[in-house]
């Protein structure tokens, strides 16, 4: 046996009521491809960190560079993504804008993740 593979059964039976189940529950593959893409968004430390920062409090591009020691240019570029996936908004108050978690899926996500890797 491989080191490298997962366990895995040894005998070669089929479940097929199993199997007919989990096909019928299974997700269109579109919305499957844009659940991966979703997660990729996740995938980026300074994404993370970012929405770890909105998780406490709705920031603006400069108290989020301030807070991440990093430059409002790559705060906004790594802000454009996180928009375009629909995992944070702005909105304005005066000459700022402000922004934060979209809504409380993105809150539970994070919070279930974290959860999730302090079990190790």
């Amino acid at each position: 046996m491989e080191k490298d593979l997962a366990p895995h059964c040894e005998v070669n039976e089929v479940h097929g009521s199993t199997v007919e189940r989990v096909g019928g529950a299974m997700p269109e593959e579109e919305e499957i491809f844009d659940l991966s893409e979703l997660f990729k968004v996740f995938g980026d430390s300074t994404r993370m960190k970012i929405l770890f920062a909105l998780f406490e409090e709705k920031m603006c591009v400069c108290d989020l560079a301030e807070a991440l020691g990093m430059t409002q240019s790559a705060i906004s570029h790594q802000l454009k993504i996180l928009k375009q996936a629909k995992l944070v908004k702005f909105s304005r108050a005066g000459k700022q804008i402000i922004y934060e978690l979209s809504d409380e899926h993105v809150r539970i996500i994070i919070a279930v993740g974290k959860e999730h890797i302090e079990e190790r």
